[in-house]
């Protein structure tokens, strides 16, 4: 019956003591070195991006529209917001993109510190690779979609979107997935690859549209003087000087139907802030036209007896 060292001659050679030795220290320390090397690596470009993400927050020029005295109404937080945004997601993106680069590297330099030959392996790996995007084609269509977005800067984490079967505000912008809340608190998660249009209520500026319902006997130029005058002392309130970017805009007559007529009144406003500036818009015009006497429109009615014959 043979001895142990004679097994370990056969399997490893005359000089099995020095091989074992390799495969028991040399080989794990090295991959451990270069583990521990990958990681600081990691850990030095990580904090890199982070450095360019603050300096491309505070510096990038805001995409927010400069017409008149927009840019001047418009508070600093609010034209901030956009770059940091901005910036963050690219940094989001380019940690990732660095890690996988990274690891993957390292797992085949510690592959091939084993001994095995890594020629074939990439090889292998090049058809694997061709026959997982035929068979992977959605999640490859995912992450090209979720980079152009990225890049294109088409919304961000917080902006209020429109992505066709979902809406709400945007809490993760991923390179499979996005992530946004409706305002019943409920999570979608919208694959990017399936992501057709987006529209984005966050992006330069936003605007208030009402449209005012009046009856057809009114004044129609006393009821746009009004809704001048409430839309001019709203934009001179002093706790909506940054949130209504431009004078406000009474467009005249929108509608016209046997049963009343519409008035238009419109708002320019910074990003996300036309819901709160229509609600004060409506509560104000509501009081107005309550001391002015003038009478929203009502709906035509018919009696029941004349409906029933």
């Amino acid at each position: 019956m043979q001895d142990w060292a004679t097994i370990m001659r056969g399997w490893l050679g005359a000089d099995w003591q020095s091989t074992l030795i390799a495969w028991l220290i040399t080989k794990p320390l090295a991959i451990l070195v270069l583990v521990l090397v990958a990681w600081a690596f990691r850990w030095f470009l990580h904090r890199v991006i982070d450095r360019l993400v603050k300096r491309a927050a505070s510096g990038l020029p805001t995409p927010m529209l400069k017409r008149g005295n927009a840019e001047k109404r418009l508070p600093k937080a609010v034209a901030a917001g956009r770059r940091v945004q901005r910036s963050e997601t690219m940094g989001s993106l380019l940690k990732s993109i660095a890690s996988i680069v990274i690891f993957t590297i390292t797992g085949i330099t510690a592959i091939a510190e084993l001994g095995y030959p890594i020629g074939p392996l990439i090889a292998s790996a090049g058809v694997v690779g061709v026959a997982l995007g035929f068979g992977a084609q959605s999640l490859v269509k995912d992450f090209l979609s979720g980079i152009f977005m990225i890049f294109e800067d088409q919304y961000g984490v917080g902006d209020a979107v429109d992505l066709g079967e979902a809406s709400g505000t945007v809490e993760s912008v991923g390179l499979r997935v996005t992530r946004l809340r409706d305002v019943e608190g409920t999570v979608w998660y919208v694959r990017n690859g399936e992501i057709i249009r987006v529209g984005n209520s966050s992006q330069n500026w936003a605007r208030t549209v009402l449209d005012i319902p009046v009856g057809l006997d009114a004044d129609l130029e006393r009821v746009q003087t009004v809704l001048t005058d409430v839309a001019h002392e709203l934009w001179e309130d002093e706790d909506f000087k940054g949130r209504i970017l431009e004078e406000p805009q009474v467009w005249g007559v929108q509608d016209l139907t046997p049963d009343w007529i519409t008035v238009r009144v419109t708002l320019k406003t910074a990003p996300m802030e036309q819901w709160g500036v229509a609600r004060e818009m409506r509560q104000r015009i509501k009081a107005r036209f309550d001391a002015e006497e003038i009478e929203f429109a009502q709906p035509a009615r018919t009696p029941w007896a004349a409906q029933n014959g």
